[in-house]
């Protein structure tokens, strides 16, 4: 199943799509599904997501051998690695690993073309920091 056929069907649950993930765990393949929406993505709406999607996945499966599905949210610690990602974290705290190893620890304002604009916690300064130069970065919640 592609991203945008996956959407839809999100769409139709009343989420929105994040990101899915194939990953190996304990000797079993797990196909993550992460949502977002409008309203906190609570157990119970992962459980409904997961009783209507999971029949129509499994006419064109992610993989070719026996798999998991898992619906989950993105949590409050997350990867961010699109663009899409970056604008559903503007006004959260993020740190940013860039190209030349420089180390940011920032609150997120917003996405501008090809470009995330930052309010760097140590300079105290807006930056505006190509996309292209970023190699990690992640959402964080301060306690």
């Amino acid at each position: 199943m592609n991203e945008r056929t996956l959407q839809n069907l999100l769409n139709e649950c009343g989420v929105t799509l994040y990101d899915t993930e194939i990953v190996n765990e304990n000797d079993h393949t797990i196909y993550r599904i992460y949502i977002t929406g409008d309203k906190a993505i609570t157990l119970e709406k992962c459980s409904e997501v997961t009783k209507i999607i999971s029949p129509i996945i499994d006419l064109d499966p992610p993989v070719d051998r026996e798999y998991f599905l898992e619906v989950s949210s993105p949590g409050i610690d997350r990867k961010l690695s699109t663009l899409k990602h970056f604008k559903y974290s503007i006004g959260e705290l993020v740190k940013l690993k860039l190209q030349d190893g420089t180390k940011i620890k920032a609150k997120l304002l917003g996405v501008e073309n090809e470009n995330i604009l930052v309010f760097d916690k140590t300079d105290k300064e807006n930056k505006k920091i190509p996309f292209s130069e970023i190699l990690k970065a992640r959402t964080y919640f301060e306690w």
